[in-house]
């Protein structure tokens, strides 16, 4: 297990705004402001590098933009400078669409990712998977050189808890044999669901809601924004948390504290 230098408390956070633009008129900056995380990751930020204008104060602020328009993208607001930032994994067919950004520090690896959608009738299921394939392959090369900790909006819930109605939905994108059997292959590849870790048997944890059906009134929602760290790092996972009191987008942001180092 990696050796820290120093030990410290970080506050982790990653959320799926649906729209930068759309969420800073819905309190955006008051949550960043009142939560003060030491980092922030952002995915579908739906932005063109010309229309970036929100730049907090405090932070490092690196933007990815997909080439479509109003499509994809991620961001990540960080307290301390990185020693690198990479933007993409390599690959085109998966950059062109803004889905990873990754800062290097001398302790750990910060990724965050916002996985493909396999849409309906999994007519993008293929696209996943190829996805799936690369990126388990990029975080598992990282994972050999320090602490990883990876996260985002993963599009995939994984067990029947995680999901209001796993019944009615079992076989839907998000919720297909597939995508989960990919998403317990990355586990299985030495990394670790912290809030699972945390809270194995707690039901009606959502981060996603449908705006249809009044589902986040009725809590009817999905699992599928996560922190992930090596399993050899589990003793640095102090807590993992679902902000589901805060609006904003579809999603609610989720945490992790990290007992973890910079340096």
């Amino acid at each position: 297990m990696f050796k820290p230098i120093y030990n410290t408390v970080m506050k982790l956070i990653s959320w799926n705004v649906n729209g930068l633009r759309a969420c800073l008129e819905k309190g955006f900056a008051e949550f960043l402001s009142t939560e003060s995380p030491d980092i922030l990751a952002l995915q579908e930020t739906k932005l063109q590098p010309e229309q970036v204008t929100f730049v907090p104060e405090g932070y490092c602020t690196y933007y990815f933009s997909a080439q479509k328009k109003g499509y994809s993208g991620t961001a990540v607001f960080t307290k301390r400078e990185p020693d690198s930032v990479h933007l993409g994994i390599g690959d085109d067919r998966f950059d062109a669409e803004g889905r990873t950004i990754t800062l290097e520090y001398p302790g750990f690896t910060f990724v965050t990712a916002y996985v493909p959608n396999a849409q309906e009738g999994l007519k993008r299921l293929s696209f996943r998977t190829e996805w799936e394939h690369a990126i388990r392959d990029y975080l598992c090369a990282l994972a050999s050189k320090k602490p990883v900790i990876y996260c985002g909006d993963l599009n995939v819930a994984h067990q029947e808890i995680d999901l209001k109605n796993p019944g009615p939905n079992r076989g839907n994108a998000g919720f297909s044999d597939e995508e989960r059997e990919m998403f317990s292959e990355l586990l299985d590849s030495g990394f670790l669901d912290t809030f699972r870790f945390k809270y194995p048997d707690l039901k009606g944890a959502y981060s996603w809601w449908s705006y249809r059906f009044h589902a986040r009134e009725h809590n009817a929602g999905w699992r599928i924004d996560y922190f992930l760290v090596r399993k050899s790092d589990a003793a640095l996972v102090s807590d993992a948390l679902i902000y589901n009191r805060v609006y904003g987008s579809d999603h609610c942001p989720v945490g992790l504290i990290w007992e973890g180092t910079w340096n």
